[in-house]
């Protein structure tokens, strides 16, 4: 048995060693905001945070979690299901088209805000660079970041 934290809930799961962390998320916890795309860690979709720090679940063996802490899009908003600032702002600047990349994009902005890599937006785009979207919302994302990392308490 494996067991690790999800948004803040522990979990116990028997794990198969060939599983993904993505997977488990998705198939086994039932947590769909994590997106599969490529499957190969080159487009960010699946991007969760792991003691705080983004790593793409896609490539992360699930086992790999246990003692740890893992955070999902599902974890971002308050407890009462208030938006998170970054979330907010994404709204605010029409940062999402399609929407299937945003909740990767807003796990990896969140750790760009945390690193203290939102100084300019030539900054936001390198440390978010990892992230694609197909859509080409790039410069509403680049101004989501901008505006949550001026946020007080972000």
């Amino acid at each position: 048995m494996t067991t690790f934290g999800v948004n803040g809930r522990p979990v116990e799961l028997e794990l198969d060693p060939r599983e993904s962390l993505l997977e488990v998320l998705q198939d086994r916890l039932h947590l769909f905001g994590t997106k599969k795309g490529c499957d190969h860690g080159h487009c960010g979709a699946c991007t969760v945070h792991v003691d705080g720090r983004r790593i793409v679940s896609c490539l992360m063996p699930a086992v790999q979690a246990g003692g740890r802490q893992v955070r999902t899009i599902e974890g971002v908003a308050g407890p009462g299901g208030e938006l998170h600032p970054l979330q907010q702002a994404f709204i605010d600047h029409d940062a999402l088209q399609c929407g299937y990349c945003t909740p990767g994009q807003i796990m990896s902005g969140l750790c760009c805000i945390a690193e203290g890599h939102a100084g300019d937006d030539d900054e936001i785009r390198e440390y978010m660079s990892g992230n694609l979207c197909r859509c080409g919302a790039y410069p509403g994302i680049v101004a989501a970041v901008r505006q949550a990392a001026a946020a007080p308490g972000v």
